[in-house]
């Protein structure tokens, strides 16, 4: 893995599938900021107040790095293939995809209880001027899956297999996965201020020598009751390393 500058909107990437990064990192002289809304805002809305945040901070909608998404219920895989050539074309509004790949870093999650009525806006970073700050970025979620293939179902690891054997070869894989994304942008665990977790099985099992012991939880483990957006997946989970966080009410 290695990453691709995009000046335009003060962050590099780590390429990833066409609908998403698979991690950003701010550009020197630039720090990458989260803002959680309230309340998950539903797509189209979502764009518009994201894009409204932006301008009013005097920044081009090419600062736009990565988001997290709430949607009502697991897709299927030409499901998951519209809903992502949908959400594509705006970032190709935007200006984001003029390298040829996407570089705007994502988690797409659907919460178990209480789920959003369409794919929905929990939150999203972007990149800022702040010469001087100290290095940033944000990890794209990951499942126990291996990307880039023809399909899902082939690839998930322990497919269907919840036991504690099967929990820790899905944990296993994903904090690997995050590990590599990470050491692509020169961080580690170390690096990190916040880390999230979507499941809804139980993987406590998995919790002490597969996320606590390597660094996974060095803050504490944010879990979200939640499925990965596919299919067929059970665990999945994103990090970040960012100084600047903040709530959008409403």
């Amino acid at each position: 893995m290695s990453t691709i500058d995009f000046p335009a909107g003060g962050f590099a990437f780590v390429p990833g599938v066409f609908q998403y990064s698979a991690g950003v990192r701010a550009l020197p002289g630039y720090r990458i900021e989260r803002v959680r809304f309230a309340n998950p805002v539903p797509m189209a809305a979502g764009f518009a107040r994201i894009a409204d945040y932006l301008r009013a901070a005097s920044l081009p909608l090419t600062a736009f790095c990565a988001c997290e998404l709430r949607s009502p219920a697991p897709f299927t895989e030409a499901g998951f293939r519209a809903f992502n050539e949908a959400y594509a074309a705006i970032l190709g509004e935007w200006g984001l995809l003029g390298t040829g790949k996407n570089p705007v870093a994502r988690s797409n999650v659907c919460p178990e209880i209480d789920p959003p009525v369409a794919p929905s806006f929990y939150a999203f970073s972007f990149a800022r001027p702040a010469p001087g700050s100290a290095p940033s970025f944000v990890n794209a979620g990951s499942g126990e899956v291996l990307e880039g293939k023809s399909n899902y179902r082939d690839h998930i690891v322990a497919p269907g297999d919840l036991s504690p054997a099967g929990l820790r070869a899905k944990v296993d894989y994903v904090m690997g996965e995050m590990a590599r994304r990470m050491a692509a942008m020169g961080f580690s665990w170390a690096d990190t201020t916040g880390a999230q977790a979507y499941a809804v099985c139980d993987f406590h099992s998995a919790m002490a020598e597969a996320i606590v012991r390597p660094g996974g939880a060095r803050h504490g483990l944010d879990w979200y009751f939640a499925r990965p957006p596919i299919v067929g997946l059970d665990f999945e989970m994103d990090c970040r390393g960012v100084a600047t966080e903040s709530v959008l009410p409403g």
